[in-house]
């Protein structure tokens, strides 16, 4: 039984809006503030594109998810502008870490559209990183740009591994028996769960790092 193909070509049988609209709303869920720690945004992103086998379904998949990103990160952004210092002592704040709050201002502070745009790609940060940067005074009209950009490279690199993986276990299968699927597809679950756990450690120990101490002077942060 062809079981990774099988389920594959399950997924590719779905109507496409709404496999697209599913994965459009987990990512703009984790993107914002309180959701981020519960909505499995990545992980649904990767398995909806084990079903990208076209240049179209990769620029749609690639456009919704780009356009939810920014959406997420813009209604955090605006909550940390909303409520700012208060944020910090709010239950979702404290239970993740003030600490980790901490840092992610002061890198903002000094880094600016630049933290904005790599903390995309960091697992737990970059949930934090939009209420933070409204809370910090960085402008909109800066973070706009990082927040995009930033969607932009981080879907289309989740959106090719994903297509990466769909075709290769379609020939992986093709080649071995039933019983060296179960084998690879535990394998490569393993494999999965053990990058994920170490960048989420990762993630958690700089965190942990105090804050640089800032220089209000920042030509950076500029009144919004």
């Amino acid at each position: 039984m062809a079981l990774l193909t099988d389920v594959l070509e399950w997924l590719q049988a779905l109507p496409q809006p709404a496999l697209v609209g599913a994965t459009g709303a987990l990512v703009f869920a984790e993107c914002t503030i309180g959701l981020g720690f519960i909505a499995p945004g990545e992980g649904g992103l990767l398995i909806a594109a084990t079903t990208v086998d076209t240049a179209q379904r990769f620029l749609v998949l690639w456009a919704v998810v780009t356009v939810c990103a920014g959406l997420g990160d813009s209604i955090g952004f605006f909550i940390g502008r909303r409520f700012g210092p208060a944020l910090r002592e709010t239950k979702i704040i404290q239970k993740y870490g003030t600490e980790g709050w901490d840092k992610a201002t002061g890198i903002l502070r000094r880094r600016g559209a630049w933290a904005v745009f790599f903390a995309r790609f960091l697992p737990v940060v970059r949930t934090l990183t939009p209420a933070a940067a409204g809370t910090s005074g960085l402008p909109y009209r800066k973070f706009l740009p990082a927040v995009v950009a930033g969607a932009a490279c981080w879907s289309a690199m989740h959106i090719a591994i994903g297509a990466a993986l769909g075709e290769a276990a379609k020939r992986i299968e093709g080649i071995i028996t039933t019983g060296g699927a179960f084998v690879v597809g535990g394998l490569l679950l393993v494999l999965a769960v053990t990058i994920v756990v170490r960048k989420r450690r990762k993630a958690r120990r700089a965190l942990l790092v105090p804050p640089t101490p800032i220089d209000d002077a920042d030509p950076e942060f500029e009144p919004a």
